[in-house]
């Protein structure tokens, strides 16, 4: 026994040595406390300082970076770059965020405020709540160490009765959450709609310029998900920034400031650690959405060219297409999650095993070791506190995780938030005049672009005329340099030329859809010209929106227009059976199924009837009805007083103008009077010649062989 006894005493030498200097260390320490805080204070200031230096030499390093990158781009170029934009937490970030902010939360009066402060009233309270459950803990243990049945029993029934505020605090915290986000989506999208459909906006989005497209994806998912996004935000990040708080402070009066730091600083170090290896998934997020986009696009392309694509037997063209755009989207979905899988075991590891462990330490401390103000404590004294401290710190490294979890919900909210502000800026460039669009022109680019950088001048008059207009297609070809002609109230004017020669640009600028890139345009304001198109669009809703359309049922009233005076419009183009339908006038379908073409044509030109414009443009709009109804729309339009600009090549119509406009194709055009006979008599003249023409071949080989025969 006495071999083993040696090294036993040694062993407890040795301990009780370590303990002896710990003891002087900590008796070093109290002697000196006032001084070592000071300087760990001022450490910790001088290293904030030094960050936040740091931080700023960065910004200005990437806004010098982006600078000069801008100052090489082309117009195509920036175009491509803002749809690819790389999302970061920068000021660019901070700034996009401000902006939609303040479109969810106009003003402190607002619901979405009140709604703020209402959600941050119950997150204070449900971390009041549970500061008083983690002490409500250290008495239901202690009392159990101590044998104290009645403390215990006691302490057991507060905890069922804090239950009651408990479940209605969290409760409360869900629902402000989801109405939060509810009213940020609202108010976002309310903001959208008021400048996405007006100047023509939703047009000339798609039209006009390349940046955006797909905005019927930004606005209905991302702009949800932002919302969504935002409303989580502030609950995982202000709740668990308060609990910190409040959970060290009074972690800080238990073990002491001085080891609260340490721990602190070891947990600061590794969530350090821990961000340097986080995958950059804000980029992940925009790029799925811009995926998902690309993807429901393909599809939505199909359906609108579904006729083409099946009278060319392509669907298995257009099935490989959208296997590509699925697979794709799915191999960067898969790559997400294999990041987020293995991002995911390093954040449990040292969120709940490294940062715990080191709290067990901090708690620890009291119960091995001397510390002032814990000499007097008994072991159900000392229980009652490490049980109170160690909820605590489990509380506060709880929160901290999910601090650091919301650093990922960050970065996906600034993917949604880089989409959102780039719809709302090139909505803004789209308003105020600029545009960016890819030039894919057979001609000279660099020309083309000097005319598409060009503006012209827009007066308004009770005539039409233009003077020196370029004419410019959608993939900015001028089609022609210099248009000029001008129409009358009286003057119908027939247009006619090849396709793609700038007919339906044309329009578009007397629409107010396409901006004049030179020279001058008088035109009447826009309610005195309506156009008709060869396929007229039918709203949704009653047979009378249909004639009535754009105009509401109070418009109609306010016209002192009723309904026999559109049953007369309907009779004029023989449409009375339409009123048959059960329902009459307020029956609903969808339009464009249940009426053939002829019957479509017909409803357009009776909601032309319906606005009496001063000026009309009918593009091919009589191309399924007959002869004898296509008389009654002309000289209905024009007993109205009408003045009529039509697109066609039928001969029929020509009777009904009086002035034409022809493009050659080739740049040129001709302006100038229609006398409909002659040009019909020349019509045929130049068909007979062309016949000719075709058998001159035949006659020379019948030449050739008679005189061989001789």
């Amino acid at each position: 026994m006495a071999v083993f006894s040696k090294p036993l005493s040694s062993h407890r030498l040795t301990s009780a040595s370590a303990k002896a200097i710990v003891n002087d260390l900590t008796r070093l320490y109290l002697q000196h406390r006032t001084r070592i805080s000071r300087a760990v204070y001022l450490t910790l200031f001088v290293a904030l300082i030094n960050r936040i230096r740091n931080a700023i030499a960065e910004q200005k390093a990437a806004s010098l970076r982006r600078a000069s990158k801008s100052a090489d781009k082309t117009t195509a170029g920036e175009g491509e770059a803002t749809g690819k934009k790389k999302v970061e937490l920068n000021r660019e970030f901070f700034k996009n965020l401000l902006r939609l902010l303040k479109i969810c939360i106009p003003g402190w009066k607002s619901k979405e405020f009140r709604l703020l402060i209402g959600h941050s009233v119950f997150l204070v309270l449900r971390t009041m709540i549970s500061l008083y459950v983690a002490e409500l803990d250290g008495r239901l243990v202690s009392a159990l160490v101590r044998g104290k049945g009645r403390e215990f029993l006691l302490g057991l029934v507060w905890w069922m009765a804090v239950a009651v505020p408990a479940t209605f605090t969290n409760s409360m915290l869900s629902y402000h959450q989801c109405k939060l986000s509810l009213q940020y989506r609202t108010r976002l999208t309310n903001y959208i709609h008021s400048k996405y459909l007006s100047q023509m906006t939703f047009y000339t989005l798609s039209a006009l310029d390349d940046r955006i497209a797909n905005a019927d994806q930004l606005i209905t998912v991302d702009v949800s998900k932002f919302s969504n996004s935002l409303a989580e935000l502030y609950s995982n990040l202000a709740k668990p920034v308060l609990d910190i708080i409040i959970y060290n402070y009074s972690l800080s009066r238990s073990v002491g400031g001085e080891g609260l730091f340490f721990m602190s600083l070891l947990v600061q170090i590794s969530a350090n650690v821990m961000r340097a290896l986080t995958p950059p998934f804000g980029k992940y997020v925009a790029d799925e959405a811009r995926l998902e986009g690309e993807f429901r696009f393909q599809h939505s392309r199909l359906i609108d060219w579904s006729e083409e694509v099946a009278l060319y037997a392509g669907h298995e063209a257009e099935k490989d297409t959208l296997d590509k755009g699925y697979f794709t989207l799915i191999k960067h979905v898969n790559r997400i999650l294999r990041r987020r899988f293995y991002h995911g075991v390093m954040e449990d590891f040292v969120i709940k095993y490294f940062w715990g462990a080191l709290g067990l330490l901090l708690c620890s401390v009291p119960v091995f070791f001397k510390v002032p103000g814990t000499g007097g404590m008994t072991m159900g004294d000392r229980t009652e506190s490490f049980v109170t401290n160690r909820r605590m710190l489990l509380m506060s490294s709880d929160a901290f995780g999910r601090v650091m979890f919301s650093y990922k919900e960050i970065t996906e909210l600034a993917g949604y938030t880089s989409r959102v502000s780039t719809l709302l800026d090139v909505i803004d460039d789209i308003q105020a005049g600029h545009f960016e669009k890819k030039l894919v022109s057979s001609a000279d680019i660099e020309e083309n672009a000097s005319v598409l950088r060009g503006r012209g001048i827009v007066t308004e008059g009770a005539d039409i005329e233009f003077i020196d207009v370029p004419i410019v297609s959608p993939n900015g070809d001028v089609l022609v340099r210099a248009l000029s002609f001008s129409v009358k109230p009286g003057d119908h004017l027939l247009i006619v030329g090849p396709n793609g020669c700038g007919k339906s640009s044309l329009f578009r600028i007397l629409g107010g859809l396409w901006p004049v890139y030179g020279g001058k345009v008088r035109k009447p304001p826009f309610e005195d010209i309506f156009y008709i198109p060869q396929r007229p669009y039918l709203s949704r809703g009653t047979l009378r929106q249909q004639i009535i359309y754009p105009d509401s049922l109070h418009d109609m009233h306010s016209k002192s227009i009723t309904d026999n005076d559109i049953l007369s419009i309907l009779e004029t183009l023989n449409l009375e059976s339409l009123i048959d339908r059960p329902g009459g006038f307020d029956a609903e379908a969808q339009w464009e199924d249940v009426l053939s073409g002829g019957l479509q044509q017909r409803v357009a030109m009776a909601r032309l009837f319906y606005h009496k414009p001063r000026y009309a443009i009918l593009d091919e709009c009589t191309s399924s009805v007959t002869l004898e109804v296509e008389r009654v729309m002309y000289e209905e339009a024009k007993r109205l007083g009408i003045t009529l600009m039509t697109v066609s090549h039928r001969r029929s119509l020509w009777k009904y103008h009086t002035r034409i406009l022809q493009f050659d194709g080739q740049g040129g055009f001709y302006f100038g009077g229609l006398d409909a006979e002659r040009r019909a008599i020349l019509e045929d003249e130049k068909e007979d010649i062309d016949l000719q023409l075709r058998a001159v071949p035949d006659i020379e080989q019948r030449i050739k062989e008679l005189e061989a025969s001789r």
